[in-house]
């Protein structure tokens, strides 16, 4: 089944602002709604939705209806979406992103690290993660400013896809990092990811279908938590997560569209944690809580 985006173009305060009228809208269908920058000095943005081919007529209804009172200029364009593999397409030929001091690289790219950078080599495979996504990205950010605040001894990377946060964290700090992952295949790469970053000891990688795994116990509890996986999962499991987080320990979610933070803020509060900040990258956020 096809999938489509529908999406208009304007400013960056008016997507802002369309985004936020969208959120109420949407929220419950976990339909993707993302801002995106085309053209940053003629300040021309996107604000888009994405949904499957039969959703079509019903979603841009709803779209218009949300413009109209407040933009009526603008008009809802429509891109097909090709049915391709998005995980190899994406990681092919990627440019090196930043993130705080943190550069993300491909092998090729090696040249582009300057001598005051965190540089992170991730070349294109299985495993997601490379930075180049909002959500991993807005992770680097996070992990950068929470271990130059407060003392972190251990850390927990939940769902580690391709390495890349466990490695950011090893690389900033000589603490001991537990990265875990449901996919073994993710595991594996994760393993490959680490050797070639030249990490020869630090970081345990083991396959954890769940917080029933005696890794969590083994190495945890832990100062730090870091969970890049989606807003449903993340909420059903915040009691668990939290109760292997460390008195005064931070936990920083991500993999969040922005119109799911309220609801994944509210499941953290209900187990007494304290929102610290949020940070945003093209409708998706990473929020950094701690443990009073």
């Amino acid at each position: 089944m096809s999938e489509i985006r529908l999406y208009v173009t304007t400013t960056e305060k008016k997507a802002e602002q369309i985004l936020d009228l969208m959120t109420p809208m949407f929220e419950d269908e976990e339909l993707p709604i993302a801002t995106t920058e085309i053209d940053e000095k003629k300040d021309i943005w996107e604000a888009s939705i994405y949904l499957y081919a039969d959703d079509e007529e019903d979603v841009h209804a709803r779209f218009a209806g949300v413009l109209k009172p407040a933009f009526p200029e603008l008009v809802i364009q429509r891109e097909v979406i090709p049915d391709v593999d998005w995980i190899a397409k994406s990681l092919e030929g990627l440019k090196p992103v930043r993130a705080g001091r943190f550069l993300v690289h491909g092998s090729h790219d090696r040249d582009k690290v300057k001598p005051s950078d965190i540089a992170i080599e991730i070349d294109a495979g299985q495993a997601f993660g490379t930075g180049h996504h909002g959500t991993t990205a807005g992770c680097l950010e996070t992990i950068e400013k929470v271990l130059a605040s407060r003392r972190v001894r251990n850390a927990l990377d939940l769902g580690t896809g391709s390495g890349v946060l466990a490695i950011g964290v090893r690389k900033l700090r000589n603490i001991p990092v537990l990265a875990t992952d449901i996919d073994p295949v993710a595991v594996r790469v994760a393993r490959e990811n680490v050797r070639g970053n030249g990490i020869a000891s630090g970081i345990a990688l083991e396959t954890a279908p769940g917080f029933h795994s005696t890794a969590f116990s083994r190495h945890g509890p832990f100062d730090l938590i870091i969970a890049n996986i989606l807003a449903r999962p993340l909420i059903k499991m915040a009691p668990q997560l939290v109760a292997h987080l460390a008195p005064g320990g931070s936990v920083i979610l991500s993999g969040i569209l922005a119109q799911q933070r309220w609801k994944v803020l509210a499941a953290y509060n209900g187990v007494r944690m304290r929102h610290v900040r949020t940070i945003w990258r093209n409708g998706w956020v990473t929020i950094h809580l701690d443990r009073p």
